[in-house]
């Protein structure tokens, strides 16, 4: 059967819980058309590079369904009717993956840099910057306007 890749953003103002639910929802619908869904990834809420329908940012999800071309049909035609979802995308692929997508892979990377970086970002550690001199007293506001 044909492999296909899913992937749906949500709105902003969705709880996980019912990305979650809308996820389920895509499910049974393949289910009921004979497919069958081979993973389930919520990439979480991401950044969009542009404003959708007043949205700044989305719930991602992406589904691997394995079932004929009907079920992506079906599967489309419901989604474009959910209010819910802002855009899809169904792509046929050679074959699913079998481990983490790669959105997956990237966020776990990230998330080990922020750990090795402790809390301070990606800013480096200055030290105690003893070889600067002192800057001397500080002007006042009064004393730099009366000069100007």
């Amino acid at each position: 059967m044909p492999a296909y890749e899913h992937v749906f953003l949500a709105r902003q103002d969705l709880a996980q819980a019912q990305v979650d639910a809308l996820a389920e929802n895509a499910t049974s619908i393949i289910e009921a058309q004979g497919g069958k869904v081979t993973k389930v990834e919520s990439w979480g809420l991401r950044n969009l590079a542009y404003k959708i329908a007043k949205n700044r940012k989305a719930h991602y999800v992406m589904l691997n369904i394995d079932g004929p071309a009907g079920v992506v049909a079906e599967l489309e035609r419901q989604t474009q009717i959910n209010e819910d979802v802002i855009r899809f995308m169904t792509v046929r692929v050679d074959e699913l993956e079998s481990g983490p997508s790669a959105m997956m892979r990237k966020n776990e990377r990230d998330r080990e840099r922020r750990g090795e970086r402790g809390d301070r970002g990606d800013r480096p550690d200055r030290g105690d910057r003893g070889d600067r001199g002192d800057r001397g007293p500080r002007r006042d506001r009064e004393e730099a306007s009366d000069g100007e």
